[in-house]
C-alpha cells in the first residue's frame, strides 16, 4: 500500500470540497456541470485513488541484505 489508511481518507475527504468548488470554478467561465457529472468525475477520481493506493510498490525499498557490499 502506497499510502496509509488516516492518509487514504485525508484524501478522500479533501475530495469533497475540490468537486464542489470545481462546479464553481467552472461556473464562472460559463461550463455548466450537472450534480450527475460531478458525481461521475468524483467516482473516477475516486477509482483512480483506491488504484495508484492499492497497487504494489516497485519494490526498491532499499538495500536488503543480499545486495550489500561485502
Amino acid at each position: 500500500m502506497r499510502i496509509s489508511k488516516g492518509g487514504l481518507l485525508v484524501v478522500l475527504a479533501l475530495l469533497a470540497p475540490l468537486l464542489v468548488e470545481l462546479r464553481t470554478v467552472l461556473a464562472w467561465v460559463n461550463v455548466e456541470l450537472s450534480v450527475l457529472e460531478s458525481a461521475a468525475i468524483g467516482l473516477i477520481l475516486v477509482v483512480a485513488i483506491f488504484v495508484w493506493a492499492f497497487w504494489p510498490d516497485n519494490g526498491n525499498d532499499g538495500p536488503t541484505s543480499d545486495s550489500s557490499p561485502r
